[in-house]
């Protein structure tokens, strides 16, 4: 067993009541506390208790640190007071620092020692120098606790420092044996150490939680781990111990069932003795360190680093060196592996983003293809529609001319065979110069400036902006402007045929009686006053709307 143990087994023997009592009250407030803290109770601090706890170590620090400062302040109230009145002052600082901080307990170990000689006080002499030693062994200065502890006689001395120097000359052998591991210096080393324990046990009263805890002890180291398991048991079975107390025997229990292959079992055990070392301030410790092995054998490198990584921090700040050096052959393992995990876990992600990007680039470009669908969908729509729009005014047009035509042709048949009566009439009475008077509504000339009337009216009915819409299209000086009596001119009706789409320049020719050439002329004229080139002229004039 590794913990700082020693102070457990305190217990001054002529103030066992008084003693007995406020331990009772101290656990009941433990319980309290625990039930108070998320998830403490229900499942006795798995490991999100143990984040919680991680979390609020600085508070119970503060608590400690308040209860220091308390105790110096007594010191400096009662500085003018005589030596031996500050003696338990500073012993009680001592046990404040003996676990907390190494360098702070050995400064008041030194003050210590320094009232006691000024007293000449033998016991409070031993009992300072075995708490110097003591200092020594849990920095791990073996062989100056070794020398300090051999050179001292407790022959007459008080119980209690007989206690502390049997307690603490027992674990200085025990912990030798655990860093000399060698099979004949282990054995002799844990057969010194039951030995010296076997006469702390023998003060201790029977059936307390501290001779419980010391027997479990002797248990352990003697591997007789049956024996010691159920120690331990009894002693939390007392409900009369300290969270210190506590955070021994499930760190102790926890050790016992890793011996046998036990690890999942171990672990609650573990993580409740690292939660009350936290609530006691208590950094010269080891089940932290322990904890972070079997979650780290468990893969859980997320948490076995935290705990490994506070358990350094504890370590620093107590000065314990050979924790130090202990957690520092752990440390680059868990952290080395923890990040090959993330390296792995870079790799996954790696793949995944390159998958994602090709997924996203294919979506691009189903989108930039499905986009250009679209598009032409949406073009092919406008021309359909354009088309369908064409045709309807198409329709309108042949419809209006097929009726004009129509009328036109009847009138035309009627025409004709007026004038074939009006021949055979005069050709039966032999009148034959009457020939030449032919009737007046079968004039050429007029016939065909009715057709051109007939055409301009019918056009402008389908086009009623056609002339507006065509002098826009020419520069302003050059525009068309048209008699009172003029519906379209000669230059109107070549386009209002290019409009109705008659581009062959031999149909206009015929249609308007002009030559070919003539035809041509007037384009040519028109085209020169447009605003712009011939194809885009020709193109505007298309683009004329009907009504």
């Amino acid at each position: 067993m590794s913990d700082s143990w020693i102070k457990c087994l305190y217990l001054p023997v002529h103030n066992i009541t008084i003693y007995v009592l406020m331990k009772r009250l101290m656990t009941l407030a433990f319980f309290f506390c625990s039930l108070a803290a998320p998830g403490f109770a229900a499942g006795k601090g798995g490991l999100d208790s143990l984040d919680y706890y991680l979390s609020k170590q600085p508070e119970f620090d503060r608590i400690k640190e308040d209860r220091i400062r308390r105790i110096k302040e007594e010191i400096r109230r009662n500085d003018a007071q005589p030596h031996e009145a500050l003696y338990p002052f500073y012993e009680k600082l001592y046990e404040e620092y003996s676990s907390y901080i190494y360098d702070s307990a050995y400064v008041y170990v030194e003050k210590l020692l320094d009232i006691s000689r000024a007293l000449n006080d033998r016991d409070k002499i031993v009992s300072a120098t075995v708490k110097q030693g003591f200092c020594y062994l849990s920095s791990g200065l073996f062989k100056e606790c070794f020398d300090i502890l051999s050179s001292l006689n407790v022959g007459n001395c008080s119980v209690q420092t007989q206690l502390d120097y049997f307690t603490s000359k027992s674990r200085l052998y025990y912990d030798l044996a655990d860093y000399n591991n060698r099979p004949a210096f282990r054995l002799a080393y844990e057969r010194l150490g039951n030995e010296i324990l076997d006469s702390a046990i023998a003060l201790l009263p029977a059936q307390s939680a501290r001779y419980w805890l010391a027997t479990g002890l002797k248990g352990m180291k003697s591997g007789n781990n049956l024996d010691a398991l159920n120690a331990y048991s009894k002693m939390i079975d007392t409900h009369d111990y300290s969270e210190h107390d506590y955070a021994i025997a499930t760190s102790s229990i926890a050790y016992l069932l890793r011996l046998q292959g036990k690890d999942e079992e171990a672990k609650p055990y573990l993580v409740q003795a690292a939660i009350a070392d936290i609530r006691s301030s208590t950094k010269e410790a080891v089940a932290l360190r322990n904890l972070a092995d079997i979650l780290y054998r468990e893969g859980d490198l997320a948490h076995s680093a935290a705990c490994i990584r506070h358990a350094l921090d504890d370590a620093y700040f107590y000065n314990a060196r050979h924790r130090q050096l202990e957690i520092g052959y752990i440390l680059p393992i868990i952290e080395g592996e923890r990040m090959n995990v993330i390296e792995r876990q870079k790799d996954k992600i790696s793949s995944f983003l390159l998958f994602i990007s090709i997924l996203l680039v294919a979506l691009l470009v189903a989108f930039l293809v499905i986009w250009m669908q679209l598009k032409r969908l949406h073009t092919a729509k406008q021309l359909i529609q354009q088309s369908h729009a064409n045709l309807l005014e198409a329709n309108k047009i042949k419809e209006e001319y097929i009726g004009y035509f129509f009328g036109l042709h009847s009138e035309f048949i009627e025409k004709l065979e007026s004038f074939q009566k009006f021949v055979k009439r005069k050709v039966v009475a032999r009148q034959f110069d009457d020939l030449h008077n032919i009737p007046k509504d079968l004039d050429a000339h007029k016939e065909r400036e009715a057709l051109y009337s007939r055409f301009d009216r019918i056009f402008l009915k389908l086009f009623p902006n056609f002339v507006a819409d065509f002098n826009r299209l020419l520069r302003p000086e050059e525009q068309i402007q048209l008699k009172n009596d003029e519906l379209l001119n000669t230059d109107l009706r070549i386009y209002a045929l290019i409009r109705l789409g008659i581009s062959d320049s031999e149909k206009m020719a015929k249609f308007l009686n002009y030559s070919l050439n003539t035809i041509y002329t007037y384009k040519t004229k028109v085209k020169n006053k447009a605003l712009h080139s011939s194809e885009e002229f020709k193109r505007k004039v298309m683009e004329i709307k009907s009504m």
